[in-house]
């Protein structure tokens, strides 16, 4: 169990909310087009598992047939074990202390400790735009949609009247390259790139340079996706922020981890095996409107407190949006039926 080290009863006497609290600062559109991208993406998830979930909730009484059912949906959904036990024990207590015995007045306790789950991370350190260049260093296994998800953060910059360069540093894979400048020719932005088979920290130098010199708001760096069991892999990606960091404010870097929401629980160990290695910003979570089993969210941010920033809503460059933790619960089950609490 994880999420944080509240004790019980105290805390429980007033309910933990925190409405309208924004986390982070990061660039995005208006908040109803987020929010209509957000519902999309979850929609299947809605359908699936996680809709279940309201069902369960709808009887007129609370009994400890729920506890169970609860805890099977939790898991099935990719939540994970930890999050799920935090899940089932903290609505536990909390129904306990707050002398609550109506299950729909249980279940928007659930969707409040949920959101307050995927409160995490630092809103000091967003992506927004502070001082030039801003570096965004995409990092991920090969096949998670890496250079799509770079795609969509060109794009929405872009949009925001931000000039971005882009830098080739996966140079393993000429397909690599070749996709990332195809991005690049479709959006109008230029593409810093060697050939195959040349050093990444190479491309991140030459990539930097020309980010200064042209006056970029901007750099995205693509960065190589082989097994990220693969300690060299790790070790390359700690070269190539040194590259950069010699060059400029390392507090400008930005290592923004991009996860397919498909992976599922191996997701998890993506996710673990990157921030040991080195600190990230975030997670851009690709392809969640392709998955029933959207609960990863909960996992990635209860287990490893890593917040995530970004959600791929489709296949074009604008399906994009900010990650907002109420707004993704309730796209998943419905807004709150009563007012918060302070």
């Amino acid at each position: 169990m994880s999420a944080d080290s509240r004790s019980f009863p105290p805390l429980l006497l007033t309910p933990i909310r925190r409405p309208g609290v924004p986390l982070f600062g990061f660039l995005k559109r208006k908040d109803k087009e987020d929010k209509a991208r957000t519902e999309l993406a979850v929609e299947k998830t809605k359908k699936g598992v996680f809709g279940k979930m309201a069902t369960l909730f709808s009887g007129e009484k609370l009994d400890d047939s729920i506890w169970d059912q609860m805890e099977e949906i939790l898991i099935t959904s990719d939540v994970g074990v930890n999050a799920t036990q935090y899940l089932v024990d903290t609505l536990k207590e909390r129904v306990k202390y707050e002398k609550v015995d109506d299950p729909g007045e249980a279940f928007e306790i659930l969707k409040d400790e949920m959101v307050y789950m995927l409160e995490v991370g630092n809103p000091s350190r967003a992506l927004e735009v502070r001082e030039t260049p801003l570096i965004i260093l995409m990092v991920g296994v090969n096949g998670v949609g890496k250079t799509t998800s770079i795609a969509k953060l060109t794009n929405l910059y872009k949009e925001s009247g931000k000039k971005v360069l882009l830098g080739a540093a996966d140079t393993y894979r000429a397909a690599a390259i070749d996709q990332l400048q195809a991005w690049g020719k479709r959006l109008g932005v230029d593409v810093i790139a060697h050939t195959p088979g040349a050093d990444p920290g190479a491309v991140a130098f030459d990539a930097m340079q020309a980010a200064k010199s042209r006056g970029v708001d901007v750099l995205i760096i693509d960065t190589a996706g082989r097994l990220h069991t693969k300690v060299n892999l790790m070790e390359e990606i700690k070269k190539i922020q040194r590259v950069l960091a010699r060059q400029g404010d390392e507090e400008s870097i930005r290592v923004v981890l991009a996860l397919d929401a498909t992976t599922g629980q191996n997701g998890l160990l993506q996710v673990k095996a990157f921030t040991d290695a080195v600190r990230c910003e975030g997670v851009f979570l690709s392809k969640l409107d392709g998955t029933a089993k959207g609960g990863i969210v909960l996992a990635v941010a209860n287990d490893l407190k890593v917040p995530v920033l970004y959600i791929g809503t489709g296949e074009q460059p604008d399906d994009i949006a900010a990650f907002d933790p109420r707004e993704f619960v309730e796209a998943m089950f419905g807004p709150r039926r009563h007012a918060s609490s302070a």
